[in-house]
Formats: C-alpha cells, sequence, structure tokens
C-alpha cells in the first residue's frame, strides 16, 4: 500500500504562493495534506549564477495516482519558470495516516 504514497517537495517565494498551492491541491483532491515551512535559504546555480534567496518549503502529501494533475497544478500557479516538484516514494508510514491520504485524494473534487 505505501509505495503507492508520495511526499512532494515544492520550494516557493512566499508565504502567499505557498499558502494558494497548498490551499488548492488539498481543495481538488490533489493533495491529502501540505505542511509549509518558513525560513529556508536556498543556494542554487541559475543561468550560470550561484543564486541565494530565502524561500517557503511546501510538504505534500500524496498518492501516485494523483501525481499528475498536482504536478500541472503547481505548474499553474507558481511564478518560477523552473519550480522545484520533487516526488519522493513512502516506503513505510503509519497505516492509518497513509489510508487518510488515500481516502482524501481519491476522486475528491470541490463542490
Amino acid at each position: 500500500m505505501s509505495s503507492e504514497h508520495l511526499v512532494l517537495l515544492c520550494t516557493c517565494p512566499d508565504t502567499g504562493t505557498a499558502e494558494e498551492i497548498a490551499n488548492t491541491l488539498v481543495e481538488y483532491g490533489e493533495a491529502a495534506c501540505a505542511n509549509i515551512v518558513p525560513g529556508l535559504t536556498s543556494i542554487y546555480a541559475w543561468q550560470g549564477k550561484v543564486e541565494r534567496d530565502q524561500e517557503v518549503l511546501l510538504i505534500i502529501k500524496t498518492v501516485a495516482g494523483a501525481y499528475r494533475k498536482a504536478e500541472q497544478t503547481i505548474q499553474r500557479l507558481h511564478p518560477y519558470e523552473v519550480p522545484e516538484i520533487i516526488a519522493l516514494p513512502v516506503a513505510k508510514g503509519l497505516s492509518d495516516y497513509l489510508h487518510w491520504i488515500t481516502l482524501q485524494t481519491d476522486q475528491r473534487k470541490p463542490s
């Protein structure tokens, strides 16, 4: 069961962007939950230069079947040209929690 669950990582430029993405993903059933972690310092190479920015990290819990739609939603709402969207498989987890993720992301749509 756990192999179908994913944790997505996505850095955002600010809390407002992170909240908009998180709310949309959960509202449309593309994620069960998203944590917003402020205070991130990112150092990365971009267009031939080393950049340093303050960012906010989204930790998103979803299932493999919802990944494609979640990725599309993030790309649509994210201001970056190339947003960080990384999916990590969940190797193990509390079965009740994993079941809850599945229920929240199974064909749920806003009313």
